[in-house]
Order: structure tokens, then C-alpha cells, then sequence
């Protein structure tokens, strides 16, 4: 069979890869062609475009960008119907994905959504029209599975993707000597996979650096990003390490980490490293964005422990002085660290074991084969 995956994040595509391979075991005849990045083109597919060319992060980026989305999704809609597959697999990216699975439907091509929107997050009428065109869902948090029901609409809870991820990951006992790393303690920085979220985060995040001599702060860097930009961001810390593609070993040595709202929150929890999460955007973006949320918080850990476990320090609380403080209550020994560590005992308990990717793709082949939607 013929699957067509679309991801528009770097996240999505470390997902989308583990999909392809998850659906090799079970369709061994199965064909891949993507919109995604490295990791799918690894697993087999034919990568028609990149995600870099698709990734704009708040409401403004987007209107800025309309022209290159339009041609993205014209684009896109032209190769699926040259290609007609057997299923188009969508993952997460609603704005994008969403209008192409309206288009799939409206040619009778099959759509499998592959982790949910987050429409429990804002504007959450839009489940319906989901249902109206996603054949079938396959969400990753349990109480996704309880909102859905609310709209009579039937999921599949497969569990959560990251666990795989960091089942398989093993940290590399030379990776301090790899990258140069002294012995002192290390403070990660995550400014995101974004070219905006870098420039908008990372320079904040450096403000913090000359309060904490006793360690050192290293950034996470992606690929997708040319080095430049990091270097352009990082004009008060130019000598800072940047360690490119390797987030987890960075994690894995870190006694904290500031991190930029996304995915990246919930992997820095499961790693076990504490964190304080950081977000900002354009003022447009915010104002627009602090009308239609409806939920109490930005970062996964504390939507799935409905609390707030993790502090969350967004627009005009990214401020130095409070990066500062709330930094040192997680490090080692501060008033924080101890309920932190006991909050993410408890978030692994609830997003599970491994799996998900394998029970995602023997569902998806199951229902291609039986013609069930």
C-alpha cells in the first residue's frame, strides 16, 4: 500500500519516522512518500519537501508567511492527487494538515490523523470538523480519548510516541569529551527548532548565564538551523558550546534546562532534568492567542498533571530577574528540585511505556485492510 505522511515540525517528523518503520512490520509491500525532514527520509520515504520550508511559529509569522503556505498547500494538493495513496497519515500541524485532509476527503482519499491537534487547547468546536474529515484519529494523551467522546467521535489511544524515543535512547559516556565539556555542572539551554524561537528565546536565556558561575550553559542546537543564527542570538555568550542534533545526551548530563514551549518540554521531563519553561512571540500573536486558549497551561507536563508542576514564564513574565529565580529554586539543593523530581514520577506513570508508534502502525494497516473507518 501507498501511505502519504505529512509533518510540518521537527518533532513530527522524529515521529513520522518512527511511524514509517512501526508500519513496515506490518505491511512489508508498504510505500512512503512525505512532507517531513531527515528522520522519515531515513525510514524510507521519498521526501517530497522539508519542513523548514513549512515551520512559522504565531499568528503574525503566519500572515507574514501566507503566500509560502498557500504555494505549500497548492503545492502539496497537486502531488497527492498525481500519487492518489492509499491513505494520507497527517501528524499534528492542524492549520496545515487540517486543510489537506478537507482536500483528501473531498477526492476520496482516506485520512488517518496521527496525534491530535490540540483543539482541547482553543477553539474546540473544531472536533467536529475533524470528525467531518479525519477517518480515523489516533491521539496520545488519555484524556484526549474523553473530549473526543464528548463530540461522539470514536479515537484510538495509542500512548505517547517520546516514550519510544527515550526507550531506545542510551547516553554516550564520551559526550562531555566530545564536545569540550569541562567537569562543572552543566545548565542546558532549549530555544527551540524554530528560526523565530531561537531568535526570540535564545538571547533571554543568556541572560541568565553570568548569575551561575559555578556552571556552565550549554545550547541545544538543530541541524535545520544554520549556525549563524545561534551565533547571531548568543552576542552576550559568543563562546558558549552548542551541541547540534543531541539534545537527549545533553539532558542527560544537565542538572536544569530553560526550555522554549513545545515539545521539548515533555522529553526534558521524562529525561528527568528539571526545567522552567519559557515562551514569547510577537504582541499581535500573543494578544490574538490569550483570546482563544482554554486551558490554564502552555506546557505538557502541567496540561497532564493538570497543576503546575513545571513554572511556566511567558511574555512579560520572561523577564531576567525571574529566569534567575526560578532557575535556582530547580538546580540542585534549591526549594523546588525535590517536588519537581516527585511531579515527574508521577507524569511518567501517566504517559506510559513504549509502544506507541508499533500500536499506531498495526492499527493503521489493520484498518487499510479491513476497509474499517
Amino acid at each position: 500500500m501507498m501511505y502519504y505522511l505529512i509533518a510540518g515540525e521537527r518533532s513530527g517528523d522524529l515521529h513520522g519516522g518512527n511511524l514509517i518503520k512501526a508500519i513496515r512490520q506490518h505491511d512489508s509491500d508498504a510505500r512512503f512518500r512525505a512532507w517531513g525532514g531527515e528522520q522519515m527520509e531515513e525510514a524510507g520515504a521519498t521526501l517530497v519537501r522539508h519542513y523548514r520550508e513549512m515551520a512559522f511559529m504565531g499568528f503574525l509569522e503566519v500572515v507574514q508567511n501566507l503566500g509560502t503556505i498557500r504555494r505549500n498547500l497548492r503545492d502539496c494538493q497537486q502531488d497527492l492527487l498525481a500519487t492518489r495513496p492509499d491513505v494520507l497519515i497527517l501528524i499534528d500541524y492542524a492549520g496545515f494538515n487540517l486543510r489537506m485532509a478537507r482536500f483528501a476527503k473531498k477526492h476520496g482519499i482516506q485520512v488517518f490523523y496521527y496525534i491530535s491537534p490540540k483543539v482541547w487547547a482553543w477553539n474546540q468546536k473544531r472536533a467536529l470538523k475533524i470528525k467531518a474529515v479525519v477517518d480515523r484519529m489516533f491521539v496520545i494523551f488519555p484524556f484526549e480519548v474523553g473530549f473526543y467522546t464528548q463530540f461522539d467521535y470514536n479515537v484510538d489511544y495509542v500512548g505517547n510516541p517520546l516514550m519510544d524515543a527515550i526507550a531506545a535512547f542510551r547516553p554516550d559516556p564520551g559526550f562531555r569529551e566530545k564536545y569540550r565539556l569541562s567537569d562543572k555542572p552543566v545548565i542546558a539551554l532549549l530555544p527551540g527548532s524554530r528560526r523565530q524561537e531561537v531568535v526570540q528565546m535564545l538571547p533571554a536565556m543568556l541572560e541568565t548565564v553570568r548569575h551561575f558561575p559555578d556552571y556552565q550553559f550549554v545550547v541545544s542546537g538543530v541541524s535545520n538551523l544554520p549556525e549563524s543564527l545561534y551565533k547571531t542570538a548568543m552576542t552576550t555568550s559568543p563562546d558558549l558550546p552548542i551541541v547540534v542534533d543531541d539534545a537527549y545526551n545533553l539532558l542527560a548530563v544537565a542538572d536544569a534546562a530553560l526550555v522554549t514551549s513545545g515539545t521539548a518540554t515533555l522529553e526534558t521531563a521524562l529525561l528527568n532534568t528539571p526545567e522552567v519553561v519559557c515562551y514569547k512571540t510577537s504582541w499581535i500573536s500573543f494578544e490574538v492567542a490569550k483570546r482563544l486558549i482554554a486551558v490554564s497551561y502552555i506546557s505538557l507536563v502541567n496540561l497532564i498533571l493538570d497543576r503546575e508542576a513545571v513554572k511556566e514564564l511567558t511574555q512579560h513574565l520572561l523577564t531576567t530577574e525571574n529566569l534567575i529565580r526560578e532557575l535556582g529554586k530547580i538546580l540542585p539543593g534549591g526549594s523546588s528540585h525535590a517536588r519537581q523530581q516527585a511531579d515527574y514520577a508521577e507524569l511518567r506513570e501517566k504517559v506510559g511505556g513504549p509502544g506507541a508508534s508499533d500500536r499506531a502502525g498495526q492499527l493503521m494497516v489493520q484498518y487499510l485492510r479491513t476497509g474499517k473507518r
